[in-house]
């Protein structure tokens, strides 16, 4: 019992560790991110080309948070597991053929015990196949930027043709991230799934740091004999999010320890000044024949910058958007962007966003619209 708390109290602590330019991780490849910003903290090795073991269910998990946003599936639609998804090795939950689930579960177990039967039920509910899904893997990575990523699969399981780094790792996080919800499925350390002849499955979540380091909640380990030892986490504190990712670590002791040093450097050595909040109103522009006259704008994602711990910036902002847009009008539609400025430069842009649909008026909206008019003299 005394061990136990002696290890509590390790992870509860900040660990400083040494500047990132001398710290040398026995990870083969790693990096830090700060979230809002995208900045880089610390780099070892970040585009060595490796294989990511299950990290690859960051872009399988990516891919169904935006099914579920578009309205592809719903959460309590029932997905049917195939004879393919039932038989896949490696982590799994031991779904029975041709038996069904709810999406949530599925969706939860991939997060939680990195369920390789879930993954490919869900591919193969979303884009009708595998291979279909994994084709939508690898246009999703290269228009996020990742050159230097090639999926084979949707659960990571070794293959030559399936690889990544630890930046283009980060990228998929990031945007997965955006889909806030991801995370209360990566942070449950454990759950039942419960199957429809009765019986369970307990489900220990691979990402144990999640009980012990205070912020983390999320996102995904990995291990083969090939990859090594593999983790993408995230950590919040106060304001600041970091995406940390290391890849190829000798054992998971030091896969952990080293993920707890990154992020106690990120947190002690950097804060996060917020500019402008996401959610606040940026004001109405017109909608052209839409049901609604005018529609609110606002910003795509919080408008930051990172400092140093001991830095104090001052900042302004230029708004630049449209003044009308024609209906139909999609909520999150780009209508324009805010400009971060400091020192005279600008420093960042943030796009400036619809903040609902907003549909196409019929004739009766329009008639009711222009007898208004008529009546109120405009």
């Amino acid at each position: 019992m005394k061990k136990i708390l002696a290890i509590i109290i390790l992870l509860s602590f900040p660990i400083v560790v040494k500047a990132s330019e001398d710290y040398t991780p026995n990870a083969t490849s790693g990096i830090l991110m700060e979230y809002s910003t995208g900045k880089i903290l610390y780099e070892k090795n970040a585009n060595e080309k490796l294989a990511p073991a299950s990290m690859t269910k960051i872009m399988t998990m990516l891919l169904i948070m935006e099914a579920i946003d578009e309205g592809k599936i719903k959460l309590d639609d029932m997905i049917f597991v195939s004879n393919n998804a039932s038989s896949m090795g490696g982590s799994q939950v031991f779904l029975q053929p041709n038996t069904s689930f709810k999406a949530e579960e599925l969706l939860r177990s991939i997060a939680i015990a990195s369920a390789n039967d879930s993954a490919v039920a869900m591919a193969e509910a979303i884009s009708g196949s595998t291979s279909a899904f994994v084709q939508k893997m690898n246009e999703k990575a290269k228009k996020l930027g990742a050159t230097n990523t090639n999926f084979a699969n949707v659960h990571g399981l070794d293959d030559p043709n399936h690889y990544t780094t630890a930046q283009d790792m980060a990228l998929f996080a990031r945007e997965l991230l955006k889909y806030e919800d991801i995370l209360k499925y990566s942070s449950t350390y454990e759950a039942y799934l419960q199957k429809p002849d009765g019986t369970s499955t307990w489900m220990v979540n691979t990402n144990k740091l999640i009980k012990y380091y205070n912020g983390l909640d999320g996102l995904k380990t990995g291990y083969t004999s090939n990859a090594g030892y593999c983790l993408t986490a995230t950590a919040k504190r106060g304001d600041m999010r970091l995406i940390s990712v290391l890849m190829k670590e000798p054992t998971s002791q030091i896969r952990n320890s080293e993920t707890i040093d990154l992020l106690n450097y990120g947190f002690s050595n950097y804060k996060i000044k917020t500019i402008l909040k996401r959610k606040k109103d940026l004001g109405r522009i017109e909608v052209i024949n839409g049901k609604k006259e005018t529609v609110n704008i606002i910003l795509a994602e919080d408008a930051t910058n990172i400092e140093s711990i001991n830095e104090e910036k001052s900042y302004t902002y230029n708004i630049k958007s449209i003044n009308q847009i024609k209906a139909p009008v999609k909520k999150g539609k780009t209508v324009g962007n805010l400009e971060v400025i400091s020192n005279g430069i600008v420093i960042k842009t943030v796009d400036i966003i619809i903040k609902e649909d907003v549909k196409k008026a019929n004739i009766w909206d329009l008639y009711k619209r222009n007898l208004k008019y008529i009546l109120i003299g405009k």
